[in-house]
């Protein structure tokens, strides 16, 4: 296992970013910057051993300061769509930032991914961030003192997330890293195998708010219990895959949730978590304009994403599973994105 911190860049105030290495004795390297949380590079190798970088991100500070599609950061104070950008929580409604049509997505205009996390190598294989979101901050009510661990064990990278609050508000934090297994995102990822193990997925309106209903997949072209191509059924989604899929895991085990695999580098990626539920997005929105650092244009489906979560809009529904912290209690989740090759 090895370690590193470099100066990465400032922000318009002065303050330093930083960007944290972590590298495993099985060749996984994941970069970190503590601007947002962000994975800024994350290197696997092929199945003849080459490392290639499977996520989407960018060399430089300048380029996620700007307008960029959550590339690799942590999202919270809630991950995913709020209907309205309101809620009614205890007699008392709250009122957020709407930063995506009429609606609140991924704590709005300055959610965690546009923040400075305070951050500790803890040892040579675990980098800790911490944050203070204060009450009021983007609308939510409540201070909330978040951690995120990112632990690197040979092929895993596992994310642990923290919170705990003095006043109750809605807490549904998650990762948003765009994979593309082939290490090359001038490839689709149409051709990736994906399983996901979830046999109902929560259908949305056309502003990708669940409509309330829980739907069964089967017969759908959001069936994926056996695996199959993102690309075979993507036509009959209108505009993509952008959805919250439903786990079987009412207890909050870690439990399998999704196995991707890309044939031509061999690489496979397993993710585990203990949330109820996992949103799947095919980079519907990507257009072209942000480049990598090698000069590649990201396009349309140049990666994917798999977001553990709760469900998207859950304050507003009382059957979805809570998304409510209060004083006295833990928030506690855990991811792990598990790399192999076959």
């Amino acid at each position: 296992m090895e370690t590193n911190m470099e100066l990465f860049g400032q922000l318009e105030d002065g303050r330093d970013v930083h960007q944290f290495t972590l590298k495993s004795d099985a060749g996984i390297e994941v970069k970190i910057i503590n601007y947002g949380g962000i994975i800024t590079s994350l290197y696997a190798p092929d199945k003849d051993g080459e490392p290639g970088n499977v996520v989407l991100g960018f060399d430089n500070l300048d380029d996620y300061l700007g307008d960029h599609p959550y590339f690799g950061a942590l999202i919270g104070r809630f991950g995913n769509r709020i209907a309205e950008g309101r809620f009614e929580l205890d007699g008392e409604e709250y009122q957020l930032a709407t930063n995506d049509g009429e609606n609140h997505l991924h704590g709005g205009e300055q959610g965690f991914d546009k923040v400075l996390w305070d951050a500790e190598l803890v040892d040579d294989q675990t980098l800790q961030l911490t944050y203070l979101s204060e009450d009021g901050e983007e609308g939510y009510p409540g201070n909330l003192e978040v951690t995120v661990t990112y632990t690197l064990t040979d092929n895993e990278l596992e994310i642990d997330y923290r919170a705990e609050t003095d006043k109750a508000t809605p807490v549904n934090l998650t990762a948003h890293s765009y994979f593309n297994l082939t290490g090359d995102p001038s490839n689709t990822i149409l051709d990736h195998q994906l399983k996901l193990n979830a046999e109902k997925f929560t259908p949305v309106n056309e502003q990708l708010i669940p409509t309330g209903e829980i739907a069964e997949v089967s017969g759908t072209p959001f069936d994926f219990t056996d695996s199959h191509t993102i690309g075979q059924r993507i036509g009959n989604v209108e505009g993509g895959y952008d959805h919250n899929f439903v786990l079987d895991n009412e207890n909050g085990e870690l439990i399998l949730a999704a196995e991707v695999t890309e044939s031509e580098s061999g690489r496979v990626l397993s993710v585990y978590t203990t949330e109820p539920a996992i949103q799947f997005y095919s980079g519907n929105f990507l257009d072209g304009e942000l480049q990598s650092p090698d000069g590649v244009s990201y396009e349309q489906y140049s990666g994917f994403c798999l977001e553990p979560q709760h469900f998207p809009n859950s304050p507003n529904e009382p059957s979805f599973p809570s998304t409510i912290l209060r004083p006295g209690e833990i928030y506690e989740t855990k991811t792990v994105y598990s790399f192999s090759t076959q």
